[in-house]
């Protein structure tokens, strides 16, 4: 006699169970409390809290001027910018839309290039959802296209909303993405 399977809403709901009791656990609470309704309200915010933070958010303020469309981004190097994964998750988002890109010094001698890709962007510290240590975070990141004159082409700006500011957890590269979506295509998602 083999031991019986479980169906996928069975192992849903146990994956759910033991997601609770390990939330339990972490934050202090007991199996058996007083209070079990309060226990369950508290496990339930915690979890809605951590689902919320992951988020990432939108594209804000886009402004788009006509440009004729190009196949090569200039990336200027913002040395002052502290976000480590930045470079790496704007190069990522641009290659899906199957744009070349450089990273170059900005002003680099005799280059040429169609548009130059200039950013800002501002880390925070923050205690992420069921952990014990302060980890960084992008806060908000500005990215404009500029023709090599300096004419802006098109800018957009990520910053999270609200009072819970939703997506702030969420990877770098799923901050920039709706942004690099609207530079590209100048619709805010």
């Amino acid at each position: 006699m083999g031991i019986p399977s479980c169906s996928a809403p069975t192992r849903l709901r146990l994956r759910a169970i033991a997601a609770l009791a390990l939330t339990w656990a972490l934050t202090g609470c007991a199996l058996v409390s007083p209070v079990p309704l309060w226990e369950l309200t508290k496990a339930g915010g915690a979890a809605a809290y951590a689902v919320l933070t992951q988020r990432p958010g939108e594209a804000r303020q886009t402004v788009r001027h006509s440009h004729v469309p190009y196949e090569q981004v200039c990336i200027e190097f913002n040395p002052d910018c502290q976000v480590a994964d930045l470079l790496p998750a704007l190069q990522a988002e641009l290659h899906r839309y199957q744009l070349k890109t450089r990273v170059l010094e900005a002003g680099g001698p005799g280059e040429r290039c169609e548009v130059w890709l200039r950013y800002e962007a501002w880390l925070e510290w923050g205690l992420p959802p069921l952990r014990e240590r302060y980890e960084p975070y992008l806060q908000q990141a500005t990215l404009s296209l500029r023709t090599p004159d300096g004419r802006l082409v098109v800018t957009s700006r990520y910053r999270p909303e609200g009072l819970l500011e939703t997506g702030r957890w969420a990877s770098t590269r799923e901050k920039l993405a709706p942004v690099v979506s609207a530079l590209l295509t100048g619709e805010e998602r």
